[in-house]
């Protein structure tokens, strides 16, 4: 029986029980099985979105994954790492700063290199890695520019490595199910696509207070945030975004809106400020123990607040988005985005030659209400529409833990065994590179107020693998444009 009395224990089992002994004798003497290596993981920023990845690697999938190395500009973040770490009973991982990368690479020969650190470093861990021979995995956005998206296309090229990006909305019951009805046909050839998605001013107002707030790191909301959305957009679609317009500014998070909330204006940060017992936007950091022990307790390492005010007039980013994005398909895509909202969550309709496709989710019904999942079925909807007929409301896929399920979905496929996936969920460089063009097509946007072609932006980009989409019923007149997009 295995430790929990649930049966005869398995050949995985007994090896993992084996462990560092990498070595079993069973079934008496002379009976040997060689343990299967442990892939090998270096992980690069250990900041909050870090303990997914080190989470799943220690936890469920330890028996064969494990974290040889982190590495972060911040030491204690670092040593805090590798402490919660060796606390699982995993081997404790060596630490590193950015500047011994290669050393790192050298000593620990990770397999692989998880890069989650600030969005607009990513480029240069992701090629360093590729350059030393591993490959990657990166959260998204993949990268902030389009010249930093050629040099990772260029070195995945040049060392026949590759690129996973973490796209687990795409593997959330609900969006999969979502694409299942795409793909079945049911509302025939999608024509075009409305998109809203709403930050309510407890999530929205915190990418404000971080390092997020400067477009230099972050690329701002259309990069950071909406890489999410385009990426979904073009899974759905089966298809490559190509002409983008948009208008962006900031307009709720200033030091305007604070003097007409009654405050006296912008201070530093949240710790220190005169005003926090009226201001409700006020973010206590020393009241969650795990946001306090990885930014607080380590601000003498690196001078980061992660409870800046999100009044700041240097604050660079803007919290209200629409953009315009046409497909080589023809589809035309209406999206909206906005930070300061009542409740979070999004709304979509596809409307195609058959009927309309309507999807909604709400995140959290208000900030009082940010507990509230969407995992409750009464928080996400899907319903049919044909164009001639009665509406059908479709009940849910669900899923449980972070993402509405995605993130337990996609982690399985990265670390452990999961089935053949005919919906191509996963995401390499490729499409890794067409979602974050959108955001950064629709920056350029912002300044320039003309349209942006993304084949205009960087070369050498091939469609990513794309699960089959109905066939459509002839061709879709494309309008002729000339001059500039």
């Amino acid at each position: 029986m295995d430790e929990k009395g649930l049966g005869p224990i398995d050949r995985r089992t007994v090896l993992k029980a084996a462990g560092t002994a990498g070595l079993l004798l069973a079934g008496g003497a002379g009976g040997a099985f060689a343990a299967e290596p442990r892939k090998r993981y270096a992980v690069v920023g250990v900041g909050s979105r870090s303990r997914m990845y080190t989470g799943a690697i220690t936890g469920k999938f330890r028996d064969r994954n494990e974290v040889v190395a982190v590495c972060d500009r911040n030491a204690g973040r670092a040593a805090l790492a590798v402490k919660k770490i060796a606390a699982t009973g995993a081997s404790a991982p060596k630490a590193y700063g950015p500047d011994d990368f290669e050393r790192m690479v050298r000593e620990t020969k990770p397999q692989f290199v998880i890069v989650t650190t600030t969005d607009a470093s990513h480029d240069d861990f992701i090629v360093r890695a590729l350059d030393a021979g591993c490959d990657v995995i990166t959260e998204k956005p993949m990268t902030t520019t389009a010249e930093k998206a050629q040099r990772i296309l260029d070195a995945v090229k040049r060392s026949g490595r590759h690129i996973r990006v973490t796209f687990n909305y795409r593997y959330s019951p609900p969006r999969t199910q979502v694409k299942d009805i795409l793909m079945s046909g049911e509302i025939g050839d999608v024509l075009s696509v409305d998109f809203t998605w709403l930050l309510n001013t407890k999530h929205g107002a915190d990418y404000f207070r971080r390092w997020h707030s400067n477009k230099a790191n972050s690329g701002g909301l259309m990069v950071h945030k909406a890489t999410h959305h385009f990426d979904l957009v073009n899974w759905w679609l089966g298809a490559q975004p190509e002409v983008v317009h948009a208008f962006g500014s900031r307009q709720f998070y200033t030091p305007v809106m604070a003097k007409r909330l009654g405050l006296e204006g912008a201070h530093e940060r949240c710790l220190t400020c005169t005003e926090k017992a009226k201001c409700t936007f006020y973010f206590d950091l020393a009241a969650d123990q795990g946001l306090k022990e990885l930014y607080l307790d380590n601000e003498k390492h690196d001078g980061y607040f992660r409870d800046q005010c999100v009044w700041r007039p240097e604050i660079n980013i803007e919290d209200t988005m629409n953009v315009m994005v046409r497909y080589d398909n023809g589809v035309q895509l209406k999206y909206a985005l906005s930070a300061y909202d009542a409740w979070e969550g999004y709304h979509i309709a596809f409307n195609g030659t058959k009927g309309r496709l309507e999807h909604r989710i709400v995140e959290s019904a208000g900030v009082a209400g940010a507990n509230e999942t969407q995992s409750r079925s009464d928080n996400v909807q899907i319903r049919v529409i044909p164009m001639r007929g009665a509406a059908r409301d479709i009940e849910p896929w669900t899923g449980v833990g972070g993402h509405g399920g995605g993130d337990d979905v996609m982690l399985t496929e990265i670390f452990g065994d999961a089935p053949a996936d005919k919906y191509k969920r996963v995401s390499d460089e490729r499409a890794g590179t067409y979602s974050c063009l959108v955001g950064i097509a629709a920056n350029r946007c912002f300044v320039n107020g003309t349209s942006v072609r993304i084949a205009d932006m960087v070369t050498g980009l091939t469609p990513p693998d794309r699960a089959p989409m109905p066939d459509r019923n002839g061709p879709v007149p494309m309008p002729i444009r000339t001059g500039k997009a």
